[in-house]
């Protein structure tokens, strides 16, 4: 069996069921100005006003949804530097099972203090020092959790493309679908409920320069990886693509780009200035792809998601 069978449009049409009513059903937004600017009507899926304030819950939920009764009594751990963290820890609370985190010490305070705040335990390690895959690991088993990976896990991929889904929905046929890529989950979800309906609409992955990881397996073809790489986008700072993600992007993505700090920040102002919304660095990946002109689609139908919007208020002027 090929690995993209993992993963299907039929288990994100059951995602789909299990988040009917408890995920946010995420809006869009469009701008005059941006469609000017890039000559293309444009679509912005907002997960940004997501449950914990990224897509993040989708994959979380439909997880934790999804485990055994004894599973849920022995309870989850997972490793993230923030969202991920916040999104299982909310499932976990909604669903009454026990959640262990992982999480970088340097993660964002806000997506520390969100991930306490809905009951998750925390164990912090130094990403200089510690390989955290191997930490999450020896932790699961000494605890005797389940592991739920923060991309790397069918059901997780599976929730994460309900985001896609919902958008071709709500907007109909699109020509181009922008997503940002970290560990590959969002991205080959997307991509796989793109394909199922809209098998001649573009999907390409957006990621950060200074994480390139994905990028670089992508035209290779093997595996690449990056260490902890220096960029304002927390939530790609993956090590690289997923045993399962990478064959899922291989099959079903179209390109990928990557695109520099400086235009994160830029596009990161313009969407807080002119479509009036708080989103993280992470989040704006993809828009920064089309708005600074790395992927042109001029007289298209075009789809962007917006990942996320907790970005810590306290660094802004650092940026």
């Amino acid at each position: 069996m090929l690995q993209q069978d993992f993963v299907s449009i039929t288990d994100v049409e059951t995602a789909a069921k299990n988040l009917a009513g408890v995920a946010h059903r995420t809006p869009v937004l469009t701008s005059r100005t941006v469609n000017k600017y890039t000559k293309s009507q444009v679509f912005f899926k907002c997960e940004n006003f997501q449950r914990t304030g990224s897509f993040k819950f989708r994959g979380a939920y439909n997880a934790l949804s999804q485990l055994s009764d004894e599973q849920k009594q022995k309870g989850v751990l997972t490793l993230s530097s923030g969202n991920h963290a916040q999104a299982i820890a909310l499932a976990g609370q909604l669903l009454n099972i026990p959640t262990t985190i992982v999480m970088p010490d340097d993660a964002p305070a806000v997506k520390q203090a969100a991930t306490r705040g809905y009951g998750a335990e925390i164990i912090f390690f130094n990403r200089q020092q510690t390989n955290r895959e191997e930490l999450a690991q020896i932790l699961a088993r000494e605890q005797g959790r389940i592991l739920v990976h923060p991309y790397d896990y069918p059901h997780v991929i599976a929730g994460q493309g309900t985001a896609a889904k919902e958008l071709i929905e709500e907007v109909g046929a699109l020509d181009l679908l922008l997503v940002c890529c970290g560990g590959g989950g969002l991205l080959s979800g997307s991509a796989i409920a793109t394909k199922a309906v809209l098998p001649n609409c573009r999907v390409i992955g957006v990621e950060p320069e200074r994480a390139d990881d994905a990028t670089r397996s992508f035209y290779t073809k093997t595996l690449q990886t990056v260490k902890n790489p220096d960029t304002i986008a927390d939530g790609a700072r993956t090590p690289c693509l997923g045993k399962i993600t990478f064959p899922l992007v291989l099959h079903y993505v179209d390109d990928m780009v990557t695109v520099s700090e400086e235009a994160i920040v830029r596009t990161l102002f313009f969407l807080w200035e002119r479509l009036k919304i708080v989103v993280e660095p992470t989040g704006v990946l993809a828009a920064t792809a089309l708005l600074e002109g790395i992927v042109k689609a001029p007289d298209a139908r075009v789809g962007v998601i917006i990942t996320g919007g907790n970005v810590d208020l306290t660094k802004v002027g650092q940026l």
